[in-house]
């Protein structure tokens, strides 16, 4: 049954990336929690994202240095409590002076160094791609490039690391669970959760915040609310080719529509490819890539890379929507990317919060932020602390990654380095608790496909909310995009 408890402080709709941030902020500070999700954890836009922890150098373009600086901070905060999750890459920007001069790139770069405090990742600097590595798959007409650093991630592992937060400091956290008939009572919310079982219960809090992501509005009105604020659908396509250069490196690829696309290795044998930043009015539960979007990142690719796989060859494909908040801008890639936070509540009445917007890089500070805000309503609330806390599994205490796999390794060396090496980006220190009964390699139990055993799916069945093979595949361990249609159609046949 779902846990029962008179009254909760907080009741967070939506369990993406802000809704866990927040649920593990809340925690932490000794409020009781309450998350629920229609749909699985990261189901949606938080696992169609272009799997980055960066401060968005574009955006310096549009004068968004607040949030840019904002964002640089949280990028050095998340390489210190995530450091299996989220990793430093160097990317490269080839020149094109038709689109912008050269002294324009490097002032943004200036400022893209020095924005934010401590940086601890290597500077800026100019590249001449007719003698550099990264020159050599570019096409000639690319004299010079400029290189800078930020970071990569795991976007929905990301979210599951800051549910597993908030669960060990008290939260309850409930995935495919709906959420019907939430209004103000007598000075709190009440509503009624049904869960994938069809069991039902009766949720009641002090507090109600809505971080549904594109249901933000939706769901505002549903409950209730009386905020005009608005929010526009801008949705982001990305695929998946073999990897057609040499390098570790990732290209950042500029086009006339002043749109970026990103190129960034996922792995030694594949580039994620994204994003197309359009706008979008469909169906929020059945997102897709079209063709239009293919064939513009295709083409874009084409205009820098001297020789590319062609759409025959992408392995896979997603899409996701952004729930920015419509600020009139009418190019949807130049919305915004700022949060915005409306709190609604009378005097007397319960308060309501809702979040338009937002980025992976800064959903722990939009924690902070909206627990700031919720403040007069909990006075005893703790200090904010996550900023120096590690997600779990990212307590390296002095290790590095490298260091930890030979540490693992020296205890499981019959593990398969492939499998432990995935483990360890995937879990960090936590790959302990995984390992914790295991004696021996028939102790992984079977190979289910790849180096997927049944010991991990027993562990993410039993500690991380999984719930069916879309769970596994998709969001925990991510790798449905390495197994053919026919390897996972034989792996949904196995009853989970």
């Amino acid at each position: 049954m779902l846990p029962e408890q008179p009254l909760y402080d907080l009741w967070i709709l939506g369990g993406g990336i802000n809704g866990a941030a927040i649920a593990a902020d809340a925690a932490g500070r000794g409020l009781s929690v309450f998350l629920s999700d229609k749909d699985d954890f990261a189901a949606h836009t938080s696992s169609a994202s272009s799997k980055l922890i960066h401060g968005g150098l574009r955006y310096l373009e549009q004068g968004d240095f607040r949030l840019v600086r904002e964002a640089l901070n949280e990028r050095e905060i998340m390489l210190q409590k995530a450091p299996h999750l989220v990793q430093p890459m160097q990317f490269v920007l080839p020149h094109a002076p038709h689109l912008r001069p050269a002294w324009l790139i490097r002032l943004g770069l200036f400022l893209y160094d020095h924005l934010g405090k401590h940086q601890t990742l290597p500077g800026s600097k100019t590249v001449n791609l007719q003698e550099a590595t990264a020159g050599i798959p570019l096409k000639p007409a690319y004299h010079k490039g400029f290189m800078y650093s930020d970071c990569v991630t795991q976007d929905a592992r990301l979210v599951v690391a800051y549910a597993l937060e908030a669960e060990q400091h008290g939260a309850h956290l409930h995935n495919y669970t709906e959420s019907h008939s939430i209004r103000r009572v007598d000075g709190v919310w009440e509503g009624t959760c049904v869960m994938r079982t069809g069991e039902q219960c009766q949720v009641r809090s002090r507090a109600l915040i809505n971080a549904t992501g594109p249901w933000v509005r939706s769901v505002l009105e549903a409950v209730g609310g009386q905020s005009s604020a608005q929010v526009r659908w801008v949705k982001g396509s990305h695929f998946l080719l073999p990897k057609w250069y040499t390098g570790s490196h990732a290209y950042v690829l500029q086009h006339t529509d002043n749109r970026i696309i990103f190129v960034v290795p996922t792995d030694a044998n594949c580039v994620l490819v994204g994003t197309t930043d359009v706008a979008y009015q469909g169906d929020l539960n059945h997102i897709e890539m079209d063709s239009h979007e293919r064939d513009y990142l295709l083409m874009v690719l084409r205009t820098f890379f001297k020789k590319v796989p062609g759409p025959e060859h992408i392995r896979h494909h997603f899409s996701g929507v952004r729930a920015l908040f419509d600020d009139a801008t009418e190019n949807p890639s130049k919305i915004s990317r700022e949060y915005h936070l409306v709190l609604e509540g009378a005097e007397g009445e319960a308060p309501l919060l809702s979040v338009f917007g937002g980025k992976m890089t800064t959903a722990r500070m939009l924690a902070e932020h909206v627990l700031q805000l919720l403040r007069p309503y909990f006075p005893d609330m703790k200090a904010p602390w996550t900023h120096a806390s590690p997600l779990p599994g990212g307590n390296f205490l002095g290790r590095t990654l490298q260091s930890l796999q030979k540490e693992v390794a020296a205890h499981y060396p019959f593990v398969p380095k492939a499998c432990l090496t995935r483990w360890i980006h995937q879990y960090g220190m936590r790959v302990w608790d995984l390992l914790a009964d295991i004696a021996c390699m028939s102790d992984l139990g079977a190979c289910l496909q790849g180096n997927l055993y049944e010991a991990e799916v027993n562990f993410l069945r039993h500690t991380e909310w999984a719930i069916c093979w879309e769970d596994v595949l998709w969001r925990r361990t991510q790798l449905g995009v390495y197994f053919s249609r026919q390897e996972r159609e034989q792996l949904m046949k196995i009853p989970f």
